[in-house]
């Protein structure tokens, strides 16, 4: 029997479900060229701490003469970073980036010419002012780029170069300078350096090629250019340095920098000299352990900012994904107390690791933090000012790190202060902004 009452359709075409297109893209090549610039940044950066124990033998310095060429460079590159940071918000991510790099690059090729403690810290002066404008310049372009969802785990990604060339760089500086070129006894570091250096300039005509804002850019669609511009859109108006400085987002930023980073430095430019001396390595055979150590950091930069993201999908606030991710950060870094007094050398590897994952997972979001509360006007700004006061954090830790390891030998305390560091910079961050609200700006 048929049901009389079932409803028909009218005549005409079946109603056709419209699908809204996947937005594109072409913002994640731009991630990968800000990746591909922090590898070479941080080959440049790292190739003094690869190299220190030969420098160090070489000129005779100290664990204090080194730690005043790490000070010099901190100071550098804390002064710089203020002035990139509101430099980039004037002539944008593009100008910006391109220049620095051309400066940070000519003046990693300028460390083949190191003959003394002086020219050395000459040498990382000029590094540090043309690498104080990487970070603020990226962290602009990825606000330009992303919506605040996807920011974290972009800021992840281009912030995972720096591990990349932390690894590259023990692995190419001594090959060249010891096995190309030279010896283990007598390495032609200096060859090493301008090899180096000057092939890292091909990055620069493939950025002005490709980077331009979103709106300008023929290679996003109408679609992608929609999923960049979401968010609700920004004021107008100038925010000058004197009212950022009134804002308490700002602080709980860049207070949250000025606990960290020191503790990235000393990772940095410490850990060669840290397991030369701990277990009896060299300049060829340190390289294993420190690419182990980064790799693991990799891991921590991707998956911090991806954790938080997977957080957000969930539907937690944006308050309760960056802090808790950063939470489960700090707490991962605990253990690394205890590295400085562990016999067995893949063991510290393992605990240090760890800690060097941890530190960038809470760097990311650390970082996404002035693209989720401020203008984009202000980023950059915002960037600089965090940046400055970090980097008064690494001339205070470097100047700790010389006197502990003269004075005591141990690195036992420095690993300590580590280890704490990311719950006080956690509690910090949530005093100053416990809303993660916009700022009122």
């Amino acid at each position: 029997m048929t049901d009389t009452t079932a409803p028909t359709r009218g005549p005409g075409p079946e109603p056709v479900q419209i699908v809204a297109p996947p937005p594109g893209k072409y913002r994640w090549v731009v991630v990968w060229l800000l990746f591909a610039a922090m590898v070479i940044n941080y080959v440049d950066r790292q190739a003094l701490g690869v190299l220190k124990p030969t420098l160090m033998d070489e000129f005779g310095w100290t664990e204090t003469n080194y730690a005043d060429i790490v000070f010099w460079f901190q100071a550098s590159y804390a002064v710089s970073y203020l002035v990139w940071g509101r430099l980039v918000d004037k002539i944008g991510a593009r100008w910006g980036f391109g220049i620095a790099f051309i400066i940070w690059q000519l003046a990693f090729i300028a460390h083949a010419g190191i003959r003394s403690l002086n020219t050395a810290i000459f040498a990382r002066v000029a590094l540090g002012i043309g690498e104080g404008g990487g970070f603020p310049a990226g962290i602009k372009a990825v606000t330009e780029w992303f919506p605040k969802k996807e920011r974290a785990f972009a800021v992840g990604i281009f912030n995972a170069g720096t591990n990349i060339g932390a690894i590259i760089t023990p692995l190419i500086i001594p090959f060249i300078a010891s096995i190309w070129l030279g010896t283990v006894a007598e390495p032609n570091w200096q060859m090493a350096l301008i090899i180096v250096g000057v092939a890292g300039f091909i990055w620069v005509p493939i950025w002005f090629a490709v980077y331009k804002r979103p709106s300008e850019h023929s290679k996003v669609t109408p679609a992608e250019l929609a999923w960049i511009a979401q968010d609700a859109p920004d004021p107008v108006h100038k925010i000058g340095w004197l009212k950022l400085l009134t804002v308490r987002e700002t602080w709980a930023y860049a207070l949250g920098k000025f606990l960290i980073d020191p503790i990235w430095w000393f990772f940095l430019f410490w850990l060669p000299g840290f397991l030369q001396k701990t277990y009896d390595l060299n300049i060829l055979t340190f390289g294993p352990p420190l690419i182990a150590i980064y790799l693991l950091s990799d891991v921590g930069s991707v998956g911090g900012g991806w954790l938080s993201g997977q957080f957000l999908k969930r539907g937690m606030s944006l308050n309760v994904a960056r802090k808790l991710t950063m939470l489960i950060c700090a707490i991962a870094v605990l253990p690394v107390a205890f590295a400085g007094n562990i016999d067995n050398m893949w063991l510290a590897v393992l605990v240090i690791g760890i800690a060097t994952a941890a530190h960038q997972g809470f760097s990311a979001n650390l970082y996404a933090m002035p693209g989720d509360v401020f203008p984009r006007s202000a980023v950059g700004s915002v960037v600089g000012i965090g940046g400055m006061i970090g980097g008064f954090g690494g001339m205070a830790m470097a100047k700790y790190a010389g006197y502990v390891l003269d004075k005591i030998g141990s690195y036992t305390p420095i690993f300590i202060v580590a280890a704490s560091a990311y719950l006080v910079a956690l509690l910090v961050i949530h005093l100053l902004s416990p809303k993660y609200a916009p700022a009122k700006v």
